[in-house]
């Protein structure tokens, strides 16, 4: 286990030891695609087969400077990737979570990390008070991750996605952060 964290990287407060949180990267495209083929990540996530490497880089280059994007390594590898994304206007104060974990890790924390360091940065640094995602109705376990930090469901949307080949529902969710108290 490494005590000394690599350039760029923070301690995760929760998932297994060594688990190292940074900022994402356009450099990890490569790594970003090839964890979005694995089957399990793909199959709770709204990505086609066969991810291309170059929209997976233009993606990461056009991201805006008001989200959130973090990663979570092991070992050195990409394990794990989490995104915040700020919504304009009048609903600035509201952002949309993302999350993938590699299919090899699932179940170990390292989305509740993943998670944990994103509300953290949201209700602390960033004065985010609505995140709200979606996720598909048969992901029993990321849905009850999801409300062990708060989220609740907020409706159901039958044929939301074309999965497997066939249509699937997925459940709308959100947490609101309660009110800000001053010392």
């Amino acid at each position: 286990m490494t005590t000394t964290p690599p350039p760029g990287c923070s301690a995760a407060r929760l998932g297994p030891p060594g688990l190292w949180l940074r900022a994402r990267r356009v450099e990890d495209a490569d790594a970003m695609t090839a964890m979005t083929a694995l089957p399990l990540v793909r199959h709770g996530t709204l990505r086609p087969p066969f991810p291309d490497p170059a929209a997976t880089r233009a993606w990461l280059e056009k991201a805006s400077r008001d989200d959130l994007a973090i990663v979570a390594l092991l070992g050195g590898e990409l394990v794990g990737s989490a995104d915040l994304t700020r919504a304009g206007g009048r609903r600035r104060h509201c952002a949309s979570l993302g999350i993938a974990v590699h299919d090899a890790h699932q179940g170990k924390g390292i989305g509740a990390a993943l998670l944990d360091a994103l509300l953290d940065a949201a209700d602390r640094w960033l004065d985010i008070r609505r995140v709200e995602l979606t996720v598909f109705a048969d992901n029993h376990r990321a849905i009850a991750l999801y409300q062990r930090f708060g989220f609740q469901e907020e409706g159901r949307m039958p044929d939301y996605a074309f999965r497997d080949g066939r249509y699937v529902e997925t459940v709308a969710m959100g947490r609101l952060r309660g009110p800000l108290t001053g010392d």
